[in-house]
């Protein structure tokens, strides 16, 4: 099967997470896509082959030649983004793209070179978009067909490797990738998720985060009886956001900068619930926003009356250079693949979180590759076959040189 194959299959299978499920994995269509992943690894030649909560697990003991060296692990996940439509994904294909606007015909969007300069440095290569219905799923199953092939391959052309561990994650994109993560059965020294965006990509710094709740106590009464009664929660839900600062939002910043974003809000004069994300790469300016957003609530208790607004903070996951930074050996080794290939290697910080920033803390260090993957999340995702084929020979190199 070639990776074009491989990626258009796994992209036909529906696979969206869900916020707030229970269970694990949250949705279980993901168990779709886990059970052709596990028969996939079997057919390729993985000896050890397991599934377990939805993780799928595989296992190549390293050639003799390389015993004694570190195992490796490569990791990406098989849910897609709740944020937009994963359902019936319908690609379209350009061979040798001209680098011009694209009609997404499904949708009769434009994926435009305007909103995204990156499609000018594509010309020439086979692009690969969604039809404007739904996400394109590259993320991050591009990276799960990137990690397959490679493995298909060191196998079947017989090649000496470390070590390897193969694992499909579900869940990454509501924050729970690494919550039932097995290290009985990923017995890995170190690892790399594949899943960021440009070929050549080697990140090893991602955002801190946390989610945020505030929920408004109001108190209905008649409208022509309200005065100095009336609590409108949902008036109150407005102000609260109002004392958000406007260019700290993801819309208006960039690179290392953070922000509060607004993610949902909905309410009555009765109760009103706005939801929240805080991100920021600095530990203490992260801390900061925790403290300005407590303050914020406090501010409407004293306003309106004790017990008006109650915000609850959960942290999320912390930025892996606090881990990665005592393992810079992984970091050159992804580097030297990178360059093996011809490329030179993109750091950059990501604005986002992978698994393998909850698995640093774990004990995995694990800084995150690219996909060969743009406009993640959204009809206008796309990428091209030239950078996935660029990623799994980044992969095999690492297969081949473990530390």
């Amino acid at each position: 099967m070639t990776l074009l194959d491989r990626f258009f299959k796994y992209v036909s299978v529906w696979t969206t997470s869900e916020e707030g499920a229970k269970e694990t994995p949250s949705t279980k269509r993901q168990l779709d896509l886990a059970a052709v992943l596990e028969k996939e690894l079997k057919e390729i030649g993985v000896p050890e082959v397991s599934t377990e909560k939805g993780y799928v697990y595989g296992h190549l003991p390293a050639s003799p030649e390389f015993a004694g060296k570190k195992a490796v692990a490569f990791i990406s996940h098989m849910d897609t983004a709740p944020d937009f439509n994963g359902q019936n994904v319908h690609p379209q294909v350009f061979e040798n793209y001209d680098g011009k606007d694209i009609l997404l015909k499904g949708s009769g969007a434009t994926l435009s070179t305007k909103d995204f300069p990156d499609l000018l440095d594509l010309k020439g290569r086979t692009l690969i978009t969604t039809d404007g219905t739904s996400l394109l799923g590259a993320d991050d199953k591009a990276g799960d067909a990137e990690i397959m092939t490679a493995v298909s391959e060191i196998i079947s052309e017989k090649v000496p490797h470390g070590d390897i561990y193969i694992v499909f994650t579900p869940d990454e994109e509501i924050g729970k990738g690494p919550v039932h993560f097995s290290f009985e059965k990923c017995r890995a020294d170190y690892g790399y998720t594949v899943d960021g965006d440009y070929e050549g990509e080697v990140a090893y710094e991602n955002f801190n985060a946390a989610s945020a709740k505030v929920t408004i106590k109001g108190k209905s009464v008649h409208p022509g009886e309200a005065k100095d009664i009336m609590k409108n929660a949902a008036s109150i839900a407005c102000e609260f956001q109002s004392l958000m600062p406007q260019a700290e939002s993801p819309e208006h910043t960039e690179k290392r900068e953070g922000f509060y974003y607004l993610t949902d809000i909905k309410g009555s004069c009765e109760k009103a619930e706005l939801d929240y994300i805080i991100r920021d790469h600095d530990s203490e300016s992260f801390k900061a926003r925790k403290k300005f957003m407590t303050s914020a609530a406090d501010l409407m208790n004293q306003r309106y009356g004790e017990g008006t607004a109650d915000l609850t903070i959960t942290d999320e996951y912390q930025n892996m250079i606090e881990v990665m930074k005592d393992h810079e050996d992984v970091i050159e080794a992804a580097r030297e693949a990178i360059r093996s290939i011809g490329l030179e290697p993109l750091s950059r910080p990501v604005r986002g979180g992978t698994d393998g920033a909850q698995l640093s803390f774990k004990g995995l260090p694990c800084p995150n590759l690219g996909t060969g993957g743009y406009g993640f999340h959204g009809p206008f995702e796309h990428c091209t076959l030239e950078g996935m084929q660029d990623e799994v020979r980044i992969i095999k190199y690492l297969m081949r040189n473990p530390l």
